[in-house]
């Protein structure tokens, strides 16, 4: 199983040898570190932990700072979950030659915040007619509850207005597209989640079984 933390930097137009032009993603995944290897025998599952990024010591709490000490001040630490972590020790770099075009990713990230927002554009309503004298129910819910649904009451889980983005999200069928070693850069094909210069977490397709 390949992994790696990356952080999206911006999307490009990429033109393949066929001619046709795609949607691509820039992402730069140097420098990445092996932080902790962990197994079944001292913690009870297979994991490889891996440090992303620079960050000023004076930033980081205590206990990170003593994990992390003898390897690097790393801006982000994520884990990643594997069938066998033997392969792996603390302090192994890792980079964008793991990666060879063609590989079929799973990337997952943050979603773009978006604030408040209504029933419209958070759950896809069509609102309401704009016709037979209704005046300002364009985009408005409707009814959300009576006397014979639920109660009375609003039930649980009713789609309404509310915050929406800032949720982790998770992108399959991803393909890699090109590979910079000497910058630490690969292209993904599509979109990823994400602001520009959020984190994600990078891995390839585990095999069917």
């Amino acid at each position: 199983m390949k992994f790696i933390l990356g952080r999206k930097e911006n999307m490009v137009t990429f033109i393949g040898n066929d001619g046709m032009a795609t949607a691509a993603t820039l992402v730069q995944v140097t420098p990445s570190v092996v932080a902790q290897v962990k197994s079944k025998a001292t913690d009870g599952y297979e994991a490889v932990q891996v440090g992303f990024g620079v960050r000023n010591a004076k930033n980081i709490s205590k206990g990170v700072a003593g994990h992390t000490k003898d390897i690097g001040s790393f801006a982000t630490i994520r884990e990643f979950t594997v069938d066998d972590s033997s392969k792996w020790k603390r302090g192994d770099a890792l980079d964008a030659s793991l990666f060879a075009i063609g590989d079929e990713l799973v990337i997952s990230g943050i979603s773009k915040g978006k604030g408040f927002q209504g029933v419209v554009k958070r759950h896809g309503f069509h609102g309401g007619s704009r016709t037979h004298g209704q005046k300002h129910s364009e985009r408005e819910p409707g009814s959300i509850g009576g006397g014979a649904r639920a109660g009375g009451r609003v039930a649980k889980g009713m789609r309404m207005a509310g915050r929406m983005g800032g949720d982790k999200i998770t992108i399959s069928g991803l393909r890699v597209l090109g590979v910079d070693t000497d910058n630490g850069k690969i292209l993904i094909s599509g979109c990823v989640p994400g602001i520009k210069g959020a984190i994600l977490e990078i891995k390839s397709k585990r095999p069917n079984k």
